[in-house]
């Protein structure tokens, strides 16, 4: 195991004349929502991959000099300062871009900073090695990979156990550390395979007054974590714990197996349990933004005491279950108060513009069905419409914006794949004694994030609001985009819609079963054979031979232009 300083690095004087000139960032520590702000406490949108994204593909993986090790190292954005990201142990670089949401939360990160991303020592691309790091020989890493990147003062982001490592940095190296932002993360901890009482013991030893201490459902969960990561690393079950909105066991398995061995999953949990920064905190002398979910895995009484113990740190609580921001309930709002902590600014977006197909339902009659069951029995078949609705969504690739309560709006790459989805919610929550409506429109929409905006989702909204129940109700776009689909239309007339300027015409969806003789269901019955089916024998002699020699019919051709210029002219 290497335990001294990292070599191969420039000295400090050659930095500074090969970097590019940077602008420092205008303000630090502008106030920032505190955390009882409802705006960063509701929301029922699911989310999707964001509409800031701009990298077509991932940045190149290079690899930085520690010692004998090679770090993984990657940037991404072109901002005016730089971002350290500091993960934890569940780290692969190249793995994280494959997921949408991960993607769009660094290309958020990126807009207003150059973002410099690695794996430590044992985890990801990195090197293996053959013990646990010490929290110094960790924060060399980030040295090493800011030397080699050209950085001499960086903002440094903690993720979960990468956390104390950037303490440690910033405490030791104040000089190369512009600002430092820590995310569910902690100072100290106890013994998570320990009784409840034995943890509580081992937190008072340390110094941790009772008000910080995590409650026994908080401590509970901790030792189920801990006998996952001792027992069962790589079948998902620890971050099912630590990130429940994804809920895929498989892909968070492979998450598991692809970032950390067991051996170093384990190691990994026994030093943090044994970390004590208690007294390096007061050290602190940087601008420091402290953000923690509520219901976070790692109890958020521990971000709690960071930012009480660092002079001048700000605490921002959100509301949410998952350990990682870019699975927040709104990690645009996260982002956004990053950004505004580092820089004095938030980031007015820019709205990318799509054409997307635009999907409202509701529920007919929703107030009257709810007074019939009762709350109970109507909260359950509302649920089990949700359920059905996501499921249906997820079949014909649309993507849910929000839920409404009582109906869903969505959008779609396509308004055949709209309607299809559309009619089959509404065979499916028929069983429930309901009956929904839907409106379709495709048009240029405004995404922001994961919102959806502009003038095509609101003639979607008033489409669905004439609509007849048990009908799926579409303007007349969207009728001319499927032609050839087999989707047979009635005409519904043309229709003022209200706030929408001109006169609409309007279609209904005709059910299949009731739709064999229409005009669209006929045309897409018309067979299209293969042009080999009448070619003759020269034909196909033609086509093998422009697929196999092309330069031989580029000569014929030559050859029998010339030949007719000669008969033109005689």
């Amino acid at each position: 195991m290497t335990t001294g300083k990292c070599a191969g690095r420039s000295p400090p004087k050659q930095l500074r004349t090969t970097r590019r000139t940077r602008r420092p960032p205008q303000s630090v520590g502008i106030e920032l929502h505190v955390q009882d702000d409802p705006a960063l406490g509701v929301g029922t949108r699911r989310r999707r991959a964001s509409g800031l994204c701009s990298q077509a593909m991932p940045p190149r993986t290079r690899y930085a000099k520690c010692g004998d090790l090679n770090i993984a190292y990657q940037i991404t954005g072109e901002g005016p300062l730089d971002i350290v990201l500091i993960p934890s142990f569940v780290s692969n670089i190249e793995f994280w871009w494959t997921s949408p949401v991960v993607k769009a939360w660094f290309d958020r990160l990126g807009s207003f900073a150059r973002l410099i991303l690695f794996d430590k020592a044992g985890t990801g691309l990195s090197d293996p090695i053959p013990g646990p790091r010490t929290l110094e020989q960790r924060a060399e890493e980030i040295e090493a990979v800011m030397d080699t990147v050209g950085s001499q003062r960086a903002v440094l982001f903690g993720l979960s156990e990468g956390g104390p490592m950037s303490i440690v940095f910033t405490a030791t190296r104040p000089g190369r550390v512009q600002a430092l932002v820590l995310m569910g993360t902690f100072a100290v901890s106890a013994a998570p395979d320990s009784s409840v009482a034995e943890m509580r013991a081992d937190l008072a030893s340390k110094g941790i007054p009772e008000g910080y201490w995590p409650s026994e459902t908080q401590l509970e969960r901790l030792a189920a974590t801990w006998e996952n990561v001792s027992e069962r690393w790589g079948e998902g079950e620890v971050l099912a714990a630590l990130l429940p909105s994804l809920g895929d066991a498989q892909q968070l398995g492979m998450l598991e197996r692809v970032c950390a061995s067991p051996g170093m999953a384990r190691a990994t949990m026994q030093s943090a349990a044994m970390i004590n920064l208690v007294d390096v905190l007061p050290t602190i002398a940087v601008p420091t933004l402290v953000v923690h979910a509520d219901e976070d895995l790692v109890p958020v009484q521990g971000g709690r005491f960071i930012a009480d113990r660092i002079p001048g740190a700000r605490m921002l609580e959100v509301k949410g279950r998952d350990h990682a921001p870019w699975l927040a309930e709104h990690p645009e709002l996260i982002a956004d108060d990053i950004e505004e902590f580092l820089t004095g600014a938030r980031h007015a977006a820019t709205p990318d513009r799509v054409l997307s197909t635009v999907l409202f339902s509701d529920i007919i009659g929703s107030t009257e069905r709810a007074a019939e069951l009762g709350d109970a029995q109507w909260r359950a078949v509302l649920e089990r419409h949700s359920e059905v609705t996501r499921a249906e969504l997820g079949r014909f690739g649309g993507r849910e914006v929000k839920s409404t309560g009582d109906g869903v709006l969505a959008t779609f790459d396509g308004p055949a794949c709209a309607i299809r989805c559309a009619e089959a919610i509404r065979a499916a929550v028929r069983p429930l004694g309901i009956e929904i409506r839907v409106g379709i429109h495709t048009g240029e929409c405004e995404v922001i994030g994961e919102d959806v905006g502009g003038i095509a989702v609101h003639i979607a909204a008033r489409v669905n609001a004439l609509a007849a129940p048990g009908e799926v109700l579409v303007s007349r776009t969207v009728r001319d985009l499927v032609v050839g689909s087999g989707i047979a239309f009635e005409e519904r007339g043309t229709q003022t819609l209200k706030g929408v300027p001109g006169e609409w015409s309007l279609l209904a969806v005709v059910p299949a079963e009731v739709a064999e003789e229409s005009p669209e269901v006929q045309l897409a019955k018309v067979e299209t054979p293969s042009p080999r089916e009448s070619m003759r024998t020269g034909d196909r002699f033609a086509s093998v031979l422009a697929r196999r020699a092309p330069s031989v019919l580029r000569a014929a051709n030559r050859l029998e232009t010339r030949r007719r210029a000669s008969r033109q002219a005689a």
